[in-house]
């Protein structure tokens, strides 16, 4: 508690230097998965947005860098009004409050979502790859080893057999070896439905992008289109990734010619980035505090049971997770 008041005055001492004689009026925005905060500034009749983020645990250099440079290719993500890379604040422009996940209907998302993979392809074609972390072999496995530390291990204290272990090795090698032959492109690695803003043109405003690497160019569609926060039916899915398949082929991302391996590529990055993903929510919860996650773990499960049912090499792993993983959530 203490450590939070001395944080807030800190960050009210900064602000007070950085306006400069104007007393601003300072309200929660909201706070994510990591250890950011974001407040909403309102100044002499202007919108800000304020992110609070703990030195000892976030570093504010990244997303300033990228800032710039997804600004420069004509994306939409914050204008940084102010900084202090030393004391974690930085002073932005205000995207306003529509997240994508309030307004997703099916009246808005054809619209919503073409917006969406119009800025991923720009995304893809012109976003920086020099100085970004590699998406490798270590890193995804890395990833996948949240599942079965925090899901399996902590959250369903479940002990897996020889078999079962060997098993799930086998299938994270499958999972590693998709996501490496991909082309490798500028990877966001949350471009889900809440870090998308339905903002004036050009939308969507980008959100949550200091964690980009260079990785698998299906990575960020899966993201979007097999959301951990919402739903659609198979067959949309099918269409929209179609779509973006075309786009990302004029835009020469993908090859023409190659849509049965771009549905393979895009079906097991979803299983990797689920699977990591239902690891966080559990990590969320006992780690750090955050039970309201859990929730969103059987959705995110039931994107790989779907598809492991499609692939027969992935019979045995889809039937663990059904019946061992998920069965165990109720």
């Amino acid at each position: 508690m203490q450590a939070m008041t001395e944080r807030r005055t800190a960050m009210s001492t900064w602000l007070n230097s950085v306006l400069q004689n104007v007393e601003p009026t300072i309200e929660s925005a909201s706070s994510d998965a990591s250890f950011r905060s974001y407040w909403r500034v309102y100044a002499q009749g202007q919108s800000y947005v304020l992110m609070d983020a703990p030195p000892r645990q976030e570093e504010v250099g990244r997303f300033v860098r990228l800032a710039r440079q997804l600004r420069e290719i004509g994306l939409n993500v914050p204008e940084i009004y102010a900084q202090s890379i030393e004391a974690g604040f930085l002073l932005m422009s205000d995207l306003g409050s529509r997240q994508y996940l309030s307004q997703l209907t099916q009246r808005s998302v054809e619209r919503l979502y073409g917006d969406a993979l119009g800025a991923l392809v720009t995304l893809q074609a012109f976003g920086p790859t020099q100085g970004l972390p590699i998406y490798d072999a270590h890193f995804l496995r890395r990833e996948l080893e949240i599942f079965l530390e925090w899901l399996l291990g902590r959250h369903l204290e479940m002990t897996l057999d020889s078999t079962e272990t060997s098993m799930l090795d086998a299938t994270f090698s499958r999972l590693i070896d998709s996501a490496l032959e991909q082309p490798q492109v500028c990877v966001h690695r949350d471009f889900h439905s809440r870090n998308l803003m339905v903002t004036g043109p050009p939308s969507p405003g980008i959100l949550d992008f200091q964690d980009a690497v260079v990785g698998p160019v299906t990575y960020d569609l899966v993201s979007l289109l097999r959301d951990c926060y919402i739903a659609w039916p198979d067959d949309q899915v099918r269409e929209w990734s179609n779509g973006y398949f075309d786009l990302a082929a004029q835009s020469g991302i993908l090859r023409p010619g190659h849509e049965e391996r771009f549905r393979t590529w895009f079906d097991l990055m979803g299983v990797q980035r689920h699977l990591k993903a239902a690891g966080i929510f559990a990590r969320l919860k006992h780690r750090d505090g955050k039970p309201g996650y859990l929730a969103d773990i059987p959705r995110t499960l039931s994107y790989v049971i779907s598809v492991a049912r499609c692939y027969p090499e992935l019979t045995e792993f889809g039937a663990f997770i059904e019946n061992r993983v998920y069965a165990a959530l109720h």
